[in-house]
This record gives C-alpha cells, sequence and structure tokens, in this order.
C-alpha cells in the first residue's frame, strides 16, 4: 500500500516537471521569479521577519498551482496565462505584502482585482467551452449564456475572495480589507430615539479612541469601502472580458477579440497525447463551427429523429 502510494507521488512530482519543461519561456519566468522569492525569503528571515519569510515559503507553493491544475485536471493552459498567473502572485504577494506595495501606490491594489475580474472571466468561459465540448455533457449555450455564466463566474470569485479578507481580518487580526479616512458619516445606531432614521456627523476633522486622538483628519472606515471598491473594479474586469467573449463566441472565433480570448483559453488536453510545447486552440472543424460548437447537440437530435423516421417508415404496413 505504501509503496503504491509512493508511486503516486512519484508520478504527480514527475507530471510537474513535465509541465514545467514544455515551455522554456514559461520555465525561465517560473525560474527567475521562485529565484528572487527564495533569495527574499533568506533576507527576511535574516532580518527576524519570520513572518514575511513564512510568507515567501506560501508564494512558492503558489508558483505551482498552474502545473498542479494542468497535471491533475488534464488540461492545458496558454503560455501566457500561466505568466500572467505567475506574475500576479508575485506582484501581490512579495510586491504587494512585503515590499508595502499595497501602502505605497494607491493603483496597486485596484490594479490587482481589476486584472482578477478580467482573468477569472476567461477561466470561467475556458469552463463553458470544455463542456460545450465534451461528449459526455449534452450542454450548449448561446453566446449570451456563455458572457453571462463568465461574468458569473468572475464575481463569484471575486465575492469568494472578499470573504477570505474578512475571515482573515476578524479572526487573526490582519488588514487585509484596508481601512479609510472619511471626513462625514450616517448611521441609525447614533440616533438616541432609536428610530430607522440616520444621523450624519458631517466635517469630522479627527478621530479618539479610549480618550486618545489617532490623529487623523476624518473618521476611520473599517474596511466597507476597500471591499465595496474591490468588488467594483472586479466587475469592470468581468464585463471587459465577458463583451470579449461573447463576440468571440457569436461569430465562431473570428474578431478583434480572438487573439486576447485564445491567449487565455483553458482547452482540454485530448487523452493519451502528451503535452504540447504551448496551448493552441481546437482546429476549427470542416464545416465552419465554431469553437464552442453550440448546435451540436440540436444536430445530434436532428439526427436522431431523421433515424426514427426512417425506421418507422419501413416497419409501416403498406
Amino acid at each position: 500500500m505504501k509503496t503504491k502510494k509512493q508511486g503516486r507521488i512519484r508520478s504527480f512530482y514527475r507530471n510537474l516537471l513535465e509541465e514545467f519543461h514544455k515551455d522554456k519561456s514559461t520555465f525561465i519566468i517560473y525560474i527567475t521569479l521562485r529565484t528572487l522569492v527564495i533569495l527574499i525569503a533568506v533576507l527576511q528571515f535574516l532580518n527576524g521577519n519570520y513572518e514575511n519569510a513564512m510568507l515567501c515559503v506560501f508564494t512558492l507553493l503558489l508558483f505551482l498551482i498552474p502545473a498542479f491544475v494542468q497535471a491533475t485536471f488534464r488540461v492545458e493552459l496558454p503560455s501566457a496565462l500561466e505568466i500572467i498567473v505567475l506574475f500576479f502572485i508575485f506582484a501581490a504577494e512579495i510586491l504587494g505584502e512585503i515590499n508595502d506595495y499595497y501602502v505605497k501606490y494607491a493603483f496597486w491594489d485596484t490594479m490587482l482585482h481589476t486584472a482578477n475580474g478580467f482573468l477569472a472571466a476567461a477561466v470561467g468561459l475556458s469552463l463553458i467551452d470544455i463542456l460545450n465540448k465534451s461528449e459526455r455533457v449534452q450542454l450548449s449555450l448561446s453566446p449570451l449564456f456563455v458572457a453571462l455564466t463568465s461574468f458569473c463566474f468572475s464575481m463569484t470569485i471575486g465575492v469568494l475572495w472578499e470573504f477570505f479578507e474578512f475571515g482573515m481580518d476578524y479572526f487573526f487580526l490582519t488588514d487585509m480589507q484596508k481601512d479609510a479616512v472619511v471626513t462625514h458619516i450616517s448611521s441609525v445606531y447614533l440616533n438616541p430615539e432609536n428610530v430607522n432614521r440616520a444621523v450624519q456627523i458631517k466635517n469630522i476633522t479627527d478621530t479618539a479612541v479610549n480618550g486618545q486622538s489617532l490623529g487623523i483628519s476624518g473618521y476611520l472606515d473599517i474596511g466597507l469601502y476597500d471591499t465595496m471598491k474591490d468588488l467594483l473594479v472586479n466587475f469592470v474586469g468581468a464585463v471587459v472580458f465577458s463583451i470579449i467573449g461573447f463576440f468571440y463566441t457569436k461569430y465562431s472565433g473570428r474578431g478583434r477579440g480572438r487573439r486576447v480570448v485564445d491567449g487565455l483559453r483553458i482547452t482540454k488536453r485530448q487523452s493519451g497525447a502528451p503535452a504540447s510545447p504551448a496551448a493552441t486552440p481546437d482546429p476549427e472543424p470542416a464545416d465552419g463551427g465554431g469553437p464552442l460548437r453550440r448546435y451540436a447537440l440540436t444536430e445530434r437530435l436532428l439526427c436522431r429523429t431523421r433515424m426514427r423516421g426512417l425506421s418507422r417508415a419501413s416497419l409501416s404496413p403498406r
């Protein structure tokens, strides 16, 4: 039993190595980023910043996600998508958390959440594409529903991430949901009559806690503005890709958005086929069908109907 388990582990790691070596550009970027993270981890450990050192170890594990997904689910990730994911992880964890880019640059968090909405929508469209082409699942969605499902998938990922941020702040006293300083508040809680009528306080110039001034020129909001801003920019990224995906699907993979979608579209690896150097779009069928083949199910049903009609005609009495 133990030997069988060890064989599975060796096979899994062998598949991971194959995924890393299949594309040179992706592998070089992976090695470069991994080396940088290791050097930063050593420096953080020597400086006594053990929390940052553990964050670097966590980042190294996150770098395995693309290869893990490909080896486990037998899919092909385009090189462009793999590279973007690696840079995204590095920008979020190393530059954002350890180098304080979230504090130094106000646009950093906004940029990453917008990119997350765009990429998550691409993953959602890829999943629909795989299901549409699967012989096991009889699914055939119109371009509008493809775009809508892609958008909903992206927004779900964004909401789940905000749940994670809240959980980290609540249970581990972190500050993932960054605070904001506001100069006016409106709250029912402050109404002395205990009725559902908001009391407004404007032109706030200072906030004191337990009689001690916080030294900020306003009231300290504890994450609400950050959460809504993150969801809003995630919404923007999801809408942009969903529109591109709609026209990509409607015109059968042709048009201006083809390079964008094909560069980010995950494809199902054929059983028994070796890993290709880079994920490429599936070849177009000879009848001109698109990559999502929306009417494949309809054609199969029509064929069955014709066959049943012929069978009945041959059996009917003359």
